[in-house]
């Protein structure tokens, strides 16, 4: 190339125009080698189906799903599964696909050449597109209808893994909860066992029973007075009694023995324990007279039963009269008669003395009683003093089985939840992928698209033209205007001669054109037998 040689649009049109054969003969050469390429290069037919994502038929608002991941990752889940040798294998030996390959290529070679050819698109958000290209339009359009089904049923069984897995999860946790819970209950239940009173609810209850037990104590109190006060009357009057007896015994002995009356109790000599018969008759008209008087105090004197019982008492006392005179008479020493005053004096001294111990058995019981209600008391108020620190721990147990309890309910809310969307997708009425577009047999090929080939052949010719003649452009060092020795010489030009050029230049020329067009031919074909080989079927 001339130094300080400036292209000028005319220039560049000469030069263009002057090296016209050179950029034309490798446009042209790679235009038609390119077309032949095209035709001869084997069809391929692509297929596609649009699967569309359909929602629950259940509203939410009743049946929550357990599975709520986007499309998008349902597929980068399912895309691998679908596309393993162990899906694809079957189909390629199901249609027949790539025979030829298979005699001179291992069946996972095949199998990753087949997953080139499958194609998964998201659309819109809630929809894709499966395509699958092959030679035979027939076999693209099952191949795809089969890879569209595998999808589907993937889908289902997907969801229904994923709800069986979540409602597994949720038992297991559920599960893991109730026995916490159990453990924290029966914890809970031995310290309300082992410190029963001294709970802050059952406060109040101790304090009323407290309460009670005190006016119990102060009736207790009051009865145990009221017993001494009656067992020092009942001594008194056994005193009394005593003290009447006494005197009724020293005026008797200075009484002549036919002034003596009543019953008389006389004992023999020679056996100081033998009793006077007369004795058994004194008990009997003592009986009969009791029973007189408690007649008496319930009815007139007029009533049957009242003169009944006097003509007992008549009849008892004569014969006690006739006894003691018979034993008055035959018995020569003088015994000590007992009346029957004396017999009832004697008789009430013993009814007193009976009840004075009885009264001293109550006595005993109730202060017994009162020993073991002021241990309750003291027991109860030892409770209640102890109730402050029994609140701390009771908090610090119930604080953790409230969290619990809490826990377990969630989880046993979800674990329904679980169940009712894993039976929500066994029953197929959840969300489902759905063949919006069923595949079809395509009418025209995918590949090679020829116009495009064309095309590119044709662009590939001329930059390869171009190339070269700015090649040769760069390489030229002649003059070929006055403009140019001008420039280079800084001369003026005073006479131009015109080109000579000598049959070896020319002939140079032409090796040159033809070996740009033999390269450009060996390009183009080496292109094209690189995609024969790289064919899919």
């Amino acid at each position: 190339m001339l130094p300080s040689k400036s292209y000028t649009p005319d220039e560049i049109l000469r030069i263009l125009w002057s090296r016209k054969w050179l950029i034309l003969a490798p446009f042209v050469v790679a235009t038609l080698a390119t077309g032949v390429t095209a035709r001869r290069l084997p069809k391929v037919y692509r297929s596609e189906t649009v699967i569309l994502v359909v929602p629950q038929r259940v509203p939410e608002t009743y049946v929550r799903s357990t599975v709520t991941s986007r499309i998008e990752e349902r597929l980068a889940s399912i895309n691998p599964q679908i596309l393993s040798r162990s899906r694809l294998e079957p189909i390629i030996r199901e249609f027949g696909l790539y025979a030829q390959d298979l005699r001179t290529r291992t069946m996972e070679e095949v199998v990753e050449s087949m997953r080139r050819f499958v194609t998964v698109k998201v659309e819109g958000g809630n929809a894709f597109r499966i395509s699958f290209m092959n030679g035979d339009p027939q076999t693209a359009q099952r191949v795809t209808q089969r890879l569209a089904a595998l999808y589907i049923a993937e889908n289902l069984r997907d969801r229904e893994i994923q709800a069986e897995g979540t409602n597994q999860f949720l038992d297991s946790q559920l599960e893991e909860a109730r026995r916490r819970l159990i453990e924290r209950e029966k914890k809970l239940e031995a310290y309300k066992t082992r410190n029963s009173g001294e709970l802050p609810g059952q406060v109040p209850i101790t304090l009323q029973s407290i309460q009670t037990l005190q006016l119990q104590l102060q009736g207790l109190s009051e009865s145990i007075d009221r017993d001494h006060d009656r067992r020092v009357g009942l001594e008194k009057q056994i005193a009394d009694l005593q003290a009447g007896d006494t005197t009724a015994a020293s005026a008797g002995s200075g009484l002549p023995d036919a002034q003596v009356s009543g019953p008389r109790v006389t004992r023999d000599p020679a056996d100081p324990g033998t009793t006077n018969p007369g004795t058994g008759l004194a008990q009997q008209l003592e009986l009969a007279q009791a029973q007189l008087q408690a007649l008496q105090t319930r009815y007139t004197a007029e009533h049957p039963d009242v003169a009944a019982a006097k003509r007992l008492v008549q009849d008892l006392e004569a014969k006690l009269m006739a006894e003691n005179a018979r034993t008055v008479s035959t018995s020569t020493p003088p015994v000590k008669r007992t009346t029957p005053g004396e017999i009832l004096r004697q008789s009430r001294i013993r009814e007193l003395r009976t009840e004075v111990q009885n009264l001293d058995k109550e006595l005993a019981r109730k202060l017994s009683e009162q020993q073991r209600v002021e241990q309750i008391v003291a027991g109860d108020r030892a409770k209640v003093d102890a109730a402050p620190s029994r609140e701390a721990e009771l908090t610090e147990l119930t604080r953790d089985y409230a969290t619990l309890q809490q826990t377990y309910t969630s989880l046993l809310s979800k674990r329904e939840e679980a169940k009712v969307a894993a039976n929500l997708e066994r029953n197929q009425v959840g969300e489902q992928f759905k063949m919006l577009d069923p595949a079809r047999v395509p009418e025209r090929p995918f590949s090679p698209d020829v116009i495009k080939l064309n095309l590119m052949g044709a662009g590939f010719g001329l930059a390869i033209g171009l190339a070269l003649a700015a090649f040769l452009e760069y390489r030229d060092s002649t003059f070929h205007t006055e403009l140019d020795v001008t420039r280079a010489l800084d001369l003026l030009v005073l006479a131009s001669v015109p080109l000579m050029v000598s049959p070896r230049e020319r002939q140079r020329q032409r090796l040159l054109i033809a070996a740009g067009a033999a390269t450009l031919v060996a390009v183009t074909s080496l292109a094209a037998v690189a995609i024969w080989k790289s064919r899919p079927f």
